[in-house]
């Protein structure tokens, strides 16, 4: 028994610290793993330089810059995809605080921002822009969620709001525990 504690209390604190505590990991959906990546582009390779090499052939070879453009591209976007795969965000909220963390490529960020004070906030689309998710606090923000779709962020959107409440008027994370599942 440390510090005079009886064990069955420390695991009753235990229990209502976890009950306190939300996390939410956000990933981007990534369906190709890097060897189908890897099968896709050979594929396209060899089925456009086939065509192309069917067009040179025949005299027309100004096909050939444009086959190797197009598989430029493809290669550029299916790297980029890749690259994203490696891209976490994490949304840690306990009774005090907000904590977020994203991983990736670039390195580790985190911005923390009072539960109390914050506000979650979901901008419209705009034109061909999509909405943004943010979290803010004392004239700082955090985007959440950049790589969702629009649905799943405004679903985000309403989890966030019921867990993180409006500025100044925070719910008890307990309460909130029967609503999230």
């Amino acid at each position: 028994m440390p510090d005079g504690v009886p064990p069955a209390a420390e695991s009753a604190v235990a229990a209502d610290c976890a009950a306190c505590r939300r996390r939410i990991e956000l990933l981007p959906n990534c369906s190709l793993t890097p060897p189908q990546a890897r099968l896709l582009f050979a594929t396209v390779t060899v089925t456009s330089l086939s065509i192309a090499g069917f067009f040179v052939a025949s005299g027309y070879w100004p096909v050939l810059p444009f086959a190797g453009l197009e598989l430029a591209l493809l290669g550029y976007a299916l790297a980029a995809s890749q690259k994203r795969r490696h891209y976490v965000q994490t949304v840690e909220i306990d009774e005090t605080r907000i904590t977020v963390t994203t991983r990736g490529p670039g390195g580790v960020s985190e911005n923390q921002f009072s539960r109390h004070w914050a506000k979650v906030k979901l901008h419209g689309p705009q034109g061909w822009q999509p909405s943004r998710l943010l979290i803010e606090s004392h004239g700082r923000a955090c985007e959440i969620g950049a790589f969702l779709t629009e649905e799943e962020r405004r679903a985000l959107s309403r989890r966030l709001t019921a867990l993180v409440g409006r500025a100044g008027d925070t719910p008890p994370l307990a309460a909130t525990r029967a609503r999230d599942g």
